[in-house]
């Protein structure tokens, strides 16, 4: 199907050039005729041989699969992309202007316009929001927006401004320092939902999807997650990088912290039972939906996905899927690593569950477990991570209750 000798091997997020040849290798794809059925078919059976083709290979048949979703798709669709920035003065530049550029702002908008081109029945939008960045990516992207032409589908908001005029969605932050992500991704969902389109077409479809600043997700995979809400009748879907037919490239450092993370928040939120990776920043809401599950959200800072999923799942139950995506790590430079989220993720969740959710034996120990935890204690937990819980998978975690609250609060140092 493939000249996998012609695709990049290794992918270099950094490289411009080779975004361009897995596109084309995407092309390549689609002109075989293929349909939607076939297309899901190949996949299948490439994602059984991961190890045999490289990384951009699996992502070119991810890209071609979704650009048929929307190929197929008769009806009228507008897709709204957020993220939020923050001290992404560096991945924010082209490589030759540092070495951690990765010019994600000029690629996203390159994978929206390959996704969409020539589909007169699909229209779309991306809003950046500057989350308080002491280093000014939001000015720097308004530059690179200028300088690009590239203002016609894309706008910069500043959550200082939103907070500052008292924008009811940014209840109750006080200033950008209230927010981890979460309120600035808030803001662009929110306004996402009066984009201009709205005032001058009859599209019947309105998809919100965010994501990160980095490339670790490329948007040409927009359209799998679309599929969920349009062909299956859901309201969220959501991108997996833990589904057998998920393609991912990642350090195993991060993948044990983020195991001991999904089986401790599994103890509390027996509603989302079937999602594994509630971190992926690659997400997409029904419209309608996002203005339900926006309203009161009381998480601004990394754990907000999961409130999101809960609302979600609350207003509707077995509303969310699952997608398995194509993913590969753009650690270098990432905020994430540097904040080391997980701790006050976990707190917020235990409030999640004091809050949404009936009481549970179980989850009342989890809970009680997390809010005796501190930041020496949950580093000592991170370095002596039970074997019953790395050499499992995560899916497991939905049955797999074996090491208890009190087990992790021993290990930690708590007494």
């Amino acid at each position: 199907m493939l000249q996998e000798s012609q695709l990049p091997d290794p992918l270099l997020l950094t490289c411009s050039l080779q975004q361009e040849q897995i596109r084309s290798a995407a092309d390549n794809i689609l002109a075989k005729g293929l349909d939607i059925h076939q297309l899901s078919k190949e996949e299948l059976v490439w994602a059984e041989q991961k190890s045999l083709h490289p990384f951009s290979a699996h992502l070119a048949i991810k890209l071609a699969r979704s650009r048929q979703v929307l190929l197929n798709l008769s009806s009228n669709l507008h897709i709204s992309v957020v993220f939020a920035i923050y001290k992404e003065h560096q991945r924010i530049l082209r490589q030759d202007e540092h070495p951690h550029g990765e010019d994600f702002l000029s690629q996203k908008v390159k994978q929206m316009s390959w996704l969409c081109k020539g589909l007169n029945n699909i229209s779309w939008d991306m809003t950046l929001v500057d989350d308080g960045c002491p280093n000014g990516s939001g000015l720097l992207a308004k530059d690179i927006l200028l300088k690009n032409s590239l203002q016609k589908h894309v706008k910069v908001l500043f959550l200082k401004e939103a907070i500052d005029n008292k924008h009811p969605i940014t209840k109750p932050m006080v200033n950008t320092d209230d927010s981890r992500k979460g309120g600035a991704v808030a803001l662009g969902m929110w306004e996402s939902l009066n984009t201009e389109y709205k005032q001058n077409n009859s599209h019947t479809n309105h998809v919100i999807i965010y994501t990160d600043a980095d490339l670790s997700t490329d948007l040409g995979q927009c359209g799998l997650l679309v599929s969920g809400i349009t062909d299956h009748g859901m309201d969220a879907a959501i991108g997996s990088r833990r589904e057998a037919s998920s393609i991912v490239i990642k350090g195993g450092e991060r993948n044990d912290r983020g195991k001991l993370f999904i089986y401790i928040w599994k103890r509390l939120l027996p509603s989302l039972a079937n999602i594994i990776d509630s971190q992926c920043g690659f997400k997409a809401f029904k419209a309608d939906v996002a203005k339900k599950i926006l309203s009161n959200l009381t998480e601004k800072r990394f754990a907000f996905d999961i409130e999101l999923l809960l609302k979600t799942e609350l207003n509707r139950s077995k509303s969310t899927t699952n997608i398995p995506i194509a993913w590969f790590d753009s650690e270098a430079a990432s905020t994430t690593t540097d904040l080391q989220p997980y701790l006050p993720m976990l707190k917020s969740i235990a409030g999640f569950y004091r809050t949404y959710l009936p009481k549970n034996l179980e989850a009342d120990g989890f809970a009680d477990f997390i809010d005796n935890l501190n930041e020496n204690n949950w580093k000592k937990l991170l370095q002596n991570i039970p074997n019953e819980i790395t050499k499992r998978e995560p899916d497991e975690f939905i049955k797999y209750n074996g090491v208890t609250a009190n087990e992790l609060a021993k290990i930690s140092g708590i007494t």
